[in-house]
């Protein structure tokens, strides 16, 4: 049995990371209030619902402030693989909140809709603006991050939705301004509370898979096992798992059938060409392989633990 794990992280850029956050954080508080008492201030639905999306936004961020620390703590012999799925776990929660705040958003929406308020659209069209530099500055800040983690991309999802709402409720602010089209605020909403839950419904859908240790969209198992069987001395590569343990680390174990009784050393020679195999084509970086010689077990490449 063998296994190859590598980090592709440095504590620099993870430093940086938090560091992004928790300016997200802070300038989405600031946000969050100002468009709180604004909106009560003016009437306007579409302003408390963007601070409430801004409120799910400073939740989200915090939660993922918190799944980047946990998940850099140290395993135990309590908790082998330490606090690595945190991250997965915070963009389950996100996503959740995102889906959560839009239903309330639509439902609100209607009521409103069915009733238009007069609205003071001046503070509507400056807290917007406020919102957008806000958010858009939050969103350019953890953009890179975005790229490769899921628990930064569902914190960037929801600042850039944030952002997007917030140039609508402009536009809104301008039409009820210049054309008191007051029923634009509820469509806006309604909009708004759309586009969340086709953000989040696909933010859910990938976390869930990940949670439940499904096997990654790009990998084909029967393929690689066909690859893997190419390599020599292997006879067939049965019994697989492949799993995320979180964005950096994607584990593969299996048992090997050897085409000879080989020694251990020669045993770690296949290992390493299979790991240096699975690594460059797969990007699977931890390889745990049982081997096995005319063993009398199931040959099938999936099997019902």
């Amino acid at each position: 049995m063998g296994h190859n794990h590598e980090h592709s992280h440095s504590h620099n850029h993870n430093d940086m990371k938090d560091k992004n956050l928790m300016i997200s954080i802070l300038l989405n508080i600031v946000i969050t209030v100002a468009q709180v008492i604004g909106g009560l201030i003016s009437g306007s639905l579409s302003l408390l619902s963007d601070a409430l999306h801004n409120f799910s936004d400073v939740i989200s961020l915090v939660v993922s402030y918190v799944a980047s620390k946990l998940s850099k703590k140290e395993a135990s012999e309590y908790r082998t693989f330490g606090y690595k799925r945190a991250e997965i776990l915070a963009a389950f929660i996100n996503a959740s909140t995102l889906i959560i705040v839009a239903v309330i958003l639509i439902k609100e929406a209607v009521i409103r809709f069915q009733n238009p308020q007069a609205i003071e659209s001046n503070l509507v069209i400056f807290l917007a603006l406020l919102a957008i530099v806000g958010n858009g500055f939050s969103v350019l800040l953890l953009k890179k991050n975005a790229e490769n983690n899921i628990n930064i991309k569902s914190a960037y999802i929801h600042l850039l939705t944030d952002m997007l709402a917030s140039v609508a409720v402009f536009i809104g602010g301008m039409l009820m301004k210049y054309y008191q089209l007051f029923w634009v605020d509820s469509l806006l909403t309604f909009l708004i509370a759309l586009y969340l839950i086709w953000m989040g419904l696909d933010l859910l859908k990938t976390s869930t898979k990940m949670l439940m240790l499904f096997t990654p969209e790009h990998i084909d198992i029967k393929e690689l096992v066909v690859d893997v069987g190419t390599i020599k001395n292997v006879k067939l590569l049965h019994h697989v798992h492949i799993w995320n343990l979180s964005d950096d680390e994607l584990h593969l174990e299996a048992h090997l059938d050897l085409e000879e009784d080989v020694s251990i050393t020669e045993f770690d020679a296949v290992l390493c060409e299979i790991e240096a195999y699975l690594h460059k084509k797969y990007d699977i970086n931890h390889v745990t392989i049982q081997p096995e010689f005319n063993k009398n077990d199931s040959k099938d490449i999936i099997v019902q633990d």
